[in-house]
């Protein structure tokens, strides 16, 4: 399933100048008080260490932030984005003012960091999923994200391998228990989204029983979300889906079960905890001799 935004060079750097924009106002506002303790005339050069390993991601807001603060400002990336480091490993280096290096070090580093620990939790469920034999199964992200760093995120899925889901509420549906509540049943409320939703990027149906997956196939569901199934209901839903429609699971998914979900043969896994319970990564920025 494709996403309405532009991941495009050209639109991530538009994304993460607005977002570098709006989180350097937060930190900095007037003025850098600490930052105006240091000549204005030093030059300086710094460097940036993982502590950790880690799967690179967020190298335009890195950019951004500092050509905000310093437009002659230059940096050398020694680890790629989307490429994996190792602790203690140098990932970039930045040559200009001290003071702006000062003033965009704790915004440049909240980025990488942030995304980074996206893309490496991501890559470590790609990964596990990968090495099922015959594994058909996509890892999906949710809109369980930081407020207003929602594309970032879901792009940092991307870098880690993983596939998003919808942006949000305008671009896709996703019909939940409670929808069907409302509706008064499955083929009713698909119905109704196929009246009001035409320009959907896709009608996904929820359902939390092998009775309700079945009268979604036979209203015409194209991708059902199976929530909080057992791998035995799950291996039976997709025999009863016999290739029907999309099937994505959710729910009870971690890095000790999704071998496991993935091997029912289901096409899609969602995991919120790629965006939601965010452990950053460690990085540190150090000054070094010119």
């Amino acid at each position: 399933m494709t996403t309405p935004f532009d991941f495009s060079p050209a639109a991530l750097a538009a994304l993460a100048q607005t977002d570098a924009a709006r989180a350097l106002a937060e930190d900095v506002g007037a003025g850098d008080l600490t930052a105006g303790l240091i000549d204005a005339t030093i030059q300086a050069k710094a460097r940036v260490l993982a502590r950790e390993a880690a799967v690179i991601c967020g190298t335009p807001w890195v950019q951004a932030t500092l050509q905000q603060v310093d437009p002659t400002a230059t940096i050398q990336w020694l680890v790629g984005e989307g490429e994996r480091c190792a602790p203690d490993q140098v990932v970039l280096e930045m040559t200009g003012s001290a003071r702006a290096l000062l003033t965009a070090e704790r915004t440049a580093l909240n980025f990488l960091q942030t995304l980074s620990a996206v893309a490496t939790k991501t890559a470590g469920y790609v990964d596990a999923v990968n090495a099922v034999p015959g594994n058909r199964a996509h890892i999906v992200d949710t809109r369980k994200t930081l407020p207003g760093l929602r594309l970032a995120q879901k792009y940092a899925v991307r870098t880690g391998g993983g596939t998003n889901h919808r942006i949000g509420l305008y671009d896709a549906v996703l019909i939940k228990e409670n929808h069907i509540a409302a509706a008064g049943s499955v083929s009713a409320v698909l119905a109704r989204a196929a009246q009001v939703a035409p320009s959907a990027t896709f009608v996904e149906i929820e359902v939390e029983t092998l009775a309700q997956l079945a009268e979604a196939l036979d209203a015409g569901a194209a991708m059902v979300l199976l929530d909080n199934m057992t791998p035995e209901m799950l291996r039976q839903a997709v025999q009863i889906n016999a290739g029907r429609a999309i099937l994505e699971v959710s729910g009870g998914v971690n890095m000790s079960t999704v071998a496991g979900i993935a091997a029912t043969g289901v096409d899609r896994i969602s995991i919120g905890t790629l965006t939601k319970d965010v452990q950053a990564i460690d990085f540190s920025m150090r000054f070094s001799a010119q």
